[in-house]
């Protein structure tokens, strides 16, 4: 099995290149087809090694070490490797066949462009989520942007497009730079580009140093630009705002946790040992870096009107509530956050397609002007509805049993932030629910917004003209991604799965135990039920939870200027080495 790894690469790019070649002389069904085709493959593929007893070990070419040095590329098809690889393989087919005659006709020859994209996306994903050493999870990383870049301007006829995939390429392009500039210094040291051969050099020189720190805040910073953490993640909104619904689908279902898997596996294989990060010191700093995303971008999606942004901030709030599970560097959480992570996906992807309904039903996503307009929209307002309450953590949804379980690794105060961030991104969605498909609650005087405000009117279709009919395709996928996270909560013995899977990989072989817990359960449907009372609060009265003049200076932080982003990720580098250094000072 160990020989089939790289075809988890190797099989989308190839499909990549076929449908560029030619896509220029197939008519637009038969390339969607191959999209989707290729795409499948990918998944089935994944889903087949996972259930081989993994881990699988590959060097591309045969460049196997000699005397332990190696100069090869190293694949490792462990649990949490593959099983990433498989869920962005499954969220690439959900989008192909969400947008199957999606946009407008593309122009002549180009039938393929849009699917070459999504499949060379998703080889980048698979290839990042399987890399051994360090400099090629960087290139796959890399791929995976500049693809992500492509399709978020994929609009380029539109200003506002171009702008946002340039706001996305300028940043996460400086992430990637620190990220190979911290590569460089471990390099240096070591002589090991392989993450575990890194690891066992920066143990073997001794005690952490002043390159040591600035390589982990370098490597860390990459990474959590990818994730979109504050104060990195000014980025995620602007593209989201823009991007086709398709490629949201992708950057809040996988793309940004897996920048959170990439934390986490970094830090467990390089950094971990007695060479590298004290652990009390990397729990200091991603708890609070953690809690700061999951406050910030709960007060921020609960502000938004703009149903995209709004559902983008709800991603920065979430991804907080994975880097605090991954920071307190237990098995339990580890096992909580695999969970929450596959549940969200499919919560999120799911809310992003509904939201491309209605966008290409009413040509806004505006929650004010869309005020009862969608009452029509039955089927879509159930779903929709359902992702809220996925994202709120009600049970049995995967959302509510990683959840669950990550509450009662973290414990304290950090669970009562669990409970608060869920409710209070949920709760926004349900508010956007009762609103747009209810038409619940006063009608707003205007469709105006302020200055440092985003409406969401006047949006123009991704389709050719605006949908009198919804196709079966865009109603089916998210139903079928909103079953997937509940079946994460329900299937019979999945979650021990993938607890064991986790804990072999990253926890040492400790072994920690995923289930329901009777405080679990409460906790979840005590979060349900703030999110619904907060909701109904919000669209009953809306003055009263209007966002405050003293909120004013959060949403201009979200400025839209590429040179104020830029300044805020080196803040937060600045932010992750003041965390980082007082411990290594004081040993």
């Amino acid at each position: 099995m160990d020989d089939l790894l790289p075809l988890l690469v190797a099989v989308p790019l190839l499909g990549a290149a076929l449908l560029v070649a030619g896509g220029r002389l197939v008519p637009r069904p038969v390339a969607e087809t191959v999209g989707c085709a290729v795409a499948a493959a990918t998944a089935a593929l994944a889903l087949v090694l996972l259930n081989s007893s993994p881990p699988f070990l590959e060097w591309a070419g045969g460049w196997t070490p000699v005397n332990g040095r190696s100069v090869g590329i190293v694949l490792i098809g462990d649990g949490p490797g593959l099983g990433m690889a498989a869920l962005a393989s499954l969220l690439t087919l959900a989008a192909l066949a969400y947008s199957w005659h999606y946009f407008d006709e593309p122009p002549s020859g180009h039938a393929g462009s849009f699917p070459a994209l999504l499949l060379l996306f998703q080889g980048g994903m698979c290839g990042f989520a399987i890399a051994g050493d360090l400099f090629n999870a960087f290139v796959w990383f890399e791929l995976m942007g500049v693809a992500a870049y492509a399709l978020t301007g994929h609009r380029v006829e539109e200003a506002r497009a171009v702008q946002g995939a340039l706001t996305f390429a300028v940043v996460t392009s400086l992430g990637a730079y620190a990220l190979l500039m911290g590569i460089g210094l471990l390099y240096a040291r070591t002589g090991e580009l392989g993450m575990h051969a890194i690891g066992r050099g920066l143990d073997a020189h001794g005690r952490p140093d002043a390159l040591v720190l600035a390589a982990f805040v370098l490597v860390m910073t990459g990474l959590l630009v990818k994730a979109a953490a504050v104060p990195f993640h000014f980025w995620l909104p602007d593209a989201h705002a823009v991007a086709p619904t398709p490629v949201c689908m992708l950057l809040s279902g996988v793309m940004v946790e897996l920048g959170t898997f990439g934390v986490w596996r970094v830090y467990g294989t390089v950094f971990a040992g007695p060479g590298g990060i004290p652990a009390p010191e990397f729990e200091r700093t991603l708890v609070t870096l953690g809690a700061l995303a999951a406050v910030i971008g709960a007060v921020m999606c609960w502000y938004q009107r703009h149903i995209k942004r709004l559902l983008a901030y709800s991603t920065v709030a979430h991804t907080g509530l994975f880097l605090i599970g991954v920071g307190v560097l237990k098995p339990e959480a580890d096992d909580g956050i695999a969970l929450y992570l596959l549940g969200h996906a499919g919560v999120k992807a799911a809310l992003f397609a509904c939201a491309g309904i209605l966008l290409d039903r009413y040509g806004s996503v505006d929650e004010h002007a869309l005020h009862g307009r969608a009452r029509e929209l039955k089927g879509v307002a159930v779903l929709f509805t359902l992702g809220g309450l996925g994202l709120a953590g009600l049970p049995p949804f995967g959302t509510a049993l990683g959840k669950s379980v990550t509450e009662e690794a973290v414990g304290g105060p950090l669970t009562v932030l669990y409970v608060a961030a869920s409710a209070v991104t949920a709760a926004a969605v349900l508010r956007v629910a009762g609103r747009v498909f209810l038409g619940l609650g006063p009608k707003p005087a205007d469709g105006t917004g302020s200055g440092y405000e985003t409406t969401g009117s006047g949006e123009r279709p991704e389709t050719r003209h605006r949908l009198s009919r919804i196709p079966d395709t865009m109603t089916a996928v998210p139903a079928v991604l909103l079953a997937g996270s509940l079946a994460v909560g329900v299937v019979p013995g999945f979650a021990k799965v993938v607890a064991h899977s986790v804990n072999e990989t990253g926890s040492a072989g400790v072994a920690a135990s995923a289930h329901w817990t009777p405080v679990g359960v409460l906790l979840g449907l005590l979060s349900t039920l703030l999110a619904g009372v907060l909701a109904l609060l919000a669209v009953t009265r809306p003055k009263t939870f209007a966002a405050p003049d003293g909120a004013l200076w959060l949403r201009r932080l979200q400025s839209g200027h590429v040179g104020d982003y830029v300044a805020w990720v080196l803040v937060g580098a600045t932010v992750l080495g003041a965390l980082t250094l007082p411990g290594l000072l004081g040993g």
